[in-house]
């Protein structure tokens, strides 16, 4: 029977007498990944407090450009689609550049979540929190949150 247990112990990650903990408990938890987002505006805040928990328990180490590419992997359908093939289209262009994944779940909420201003319907996102470059400078205008950076 103990050899039964430290096969299943084994089998498991944990091994026998080792605790997952710390980054090691983390990955091997498993976490939601998000519902497809179509720009309705009564899901965008369920849609981004899904993309912050994944991002933080499974992509911490991923760059911000992976992050944001993970998250719009997720908008899909909708008036969404409009938005994001710009989004996808200004950053390969090297147009925006966002600080982190934050500041882009930020202009996503802006833009989706109600009449705030940061990201036009046309899918231009305007400076709100991404740092538009203009002629190899970036514009210094951006005002920076105030808010923790989890990301």
């Amino acid at each position: 029977m103990q050899a039964q247990i430290q096969a299943l112990l084994a089998a498991q990650g944990a091994g026998a007498g080792r605790k997952a903990t710390g980054s090691n408990m983390r990955s091997h938890m498993e976490v939601a990944k998000p519902a497809i987002f179509n720009g309705e505006t009564a899901k965008v805040g369920g849609f981004i407090t899904a993309c912050r928990l994944f991002l933080r328990m499974k992509m911490r180490g991923s760059t911000v450009e992976e992050q944001v590419q993970w998250v719009l992997s997720y908008v899909q359908g909708g008036s969404a689609d409009i938005w994001k093939e710009n989004v996808m289209e200004e950053m390969e262009a090297g147009e925006v550049e966002y600080e982190s994944a934050e500041e882009f779940l930020t202009c996503l909420r802006k833009e989706f979540g109600g009449g705030r201003r940061g990201v036009g319907k046309s899918g231009r996102v305007e400076e709100a929190g991404a740092r538009r470059k203009d002629n190899g400078g970036v514009h210094t205008g951006v005002q920076k949150s105030s808010k923790r950076e989890w990301i």
